[in-house]
């Protein structure tokens, strides 16, 4: 079965932001897509889960940006197991963030209840 890919609108809107900034990023995006596509859970220790319920995961981990040289975004994706998808939800870079935002979680969670 494909892996199927989703955006949120937040994430929509910073993937938007920061492609201004760095302009692999589209490019970046896809090559990571590609590598969740096959290892949903990541292949290093740069992923992480950081909560879960029945239906799903979200996971934080590093992606590699061409224009950042050796430094490297957050992203945060929902994993949908039985379903093969993945929304990604949020994006941003540790220097101007330090954590994922718990609220968007919290708020994707009650709307994606069982």
């Amino acid at each position: 079965m494909m892996m199927r890919f989703d955006k949120l609108p937040e994430f929509e809107k910073e993937l938007k932001q920061l492609a201004k900034k760095y302009k692999s990023l589209p490019d970046d995006l896809q090559e990571f897509s590609n590598v969740i596509s096959a290892v949903p859970f990541g292949n290093s220790k740069h992923f992480n889960i950081v909560a879960q319920n029945d239906v799903l995961y979200f996971i934080k981990a590093r992606l590699f940006c061409r224009y950042l040289k050796g430094s490297s975004l957050r992203i945060i994706y929902a994993y949908f197991e039985q379903n093969q998808k993945i929304e990604f939800m949020e994006l941003y870079h540790k220097r101007d963030k330090e954590n994922e935002n718990r609220d968007r979680i919290k708020e994707y969670l009650s709307n994606h209840q069982l």
